[in-house]
């Protein structure tokens, strides 16, 4: 009996020395690629979409640009991180069809307030829609014009360091400009999300020297360096830039 049971616990530090091996193997200290049986096991454990969020996106998806559309879990962080901060005053750059804004809007507290850019007239009266039927149409104030415009406004308005939160998400070659007055109008602690800075993986590729893509990668450089804010490229959808703003 004792050989027995000596035989019996054997072969279980065996098996667990295997199991541990075999997970040892997969695990890394870096980034974990994910392989689409993954992602969507990522999505079917963490995902807590609504049902009006899920028909924004299912209608953008006909969209021949629908490719600039957030992906959801990028959506639903987004969410956390305004929660997380108490954010009551945020910025979009960008709107498109409005799933990334209703994502942000959702997080706000009962007197959350948005300031949404972007100059599309079809694309955001589908956002306004869906804003409508979500009930936080009231929170998002939309203004159709050249973004940097209304950012001008803005400042010119005295609302200067009085945002919590901003995202950006709209041309390019742009981003850099976006940013510098973004973070004029963020207050100290704020927090700026730029989208699309891993874009696709084409800020590796040399071959690749159109204009968008020159521009991410003269705007991740200048990030880099910028010690006017803590700093972390997440790799979540195409890429998420995250860059608090220093006291």
């Amino acid at each position: 009996m004792v050989v027995s049971q000596v035989t019996n616990h054997a072969s279980r530090v065996t098996l667990h020395e295997s199991r541990f091996t075999s997970h040892e193997q997969t695990m890394s200290r870096e980034t974990l690629t994910l392989s689409p049986e993954l992602y969507e096991y990522l999505l079917a454990v963490s995902l807590r979409e609504p049902e009006l969020l899920r028909r924004l996106r299912e209608e953008t998806g006909r969209d021949p640009m629908a490719r600039m559309q957030i992906a959801p879990e990028q959506g639903q962080f987004m969410g956390l991180l305004v929660e997380l901060m108490g954010a009551r005053q945020v910025l979009e750059v960008g709107v498109f069809t409005g799933y990334s804004a209703l994502c942000v809007a959702r997080a706000l507290p009962a007197d959350g307030y948005m300031v949404a850019c972007d100059i599309s007239e079809a694309w955001t009266s589908i956002a306004r829609r869906y804003w409508q039927e979500a009930g936080l149409a009231e929170k998002i104030e939309l203004r159709l014009a050249p973004a940097l415009e209304t950012l001008d406004a803005l400042l010119e308005e005295e609302r200067e360091g009085q945002f919590d939160f901003a995202f950006i998400d709209a041309d390019k070659e742009n981003y850099s400009a976006y940013y510098e007055r973004c973070l004029r109008l963020l207050r100290p602690g704020g927090l700026i999300a730029v989208d699309n800075t891993l874009w696709g993986g084409d800020v590796i590729n040399a071959d690749d020297k159109s204009a968008d893509t020159e521009a991410i990668r003269s705007f991740n450089r200048m990030l880099q360096t910028d010690e006017r804010v803590t700093l972390s490229l997440v790799p979540i959808g195409d890429g998420l830039t995250l860059a608090r703003k220093r006291g």
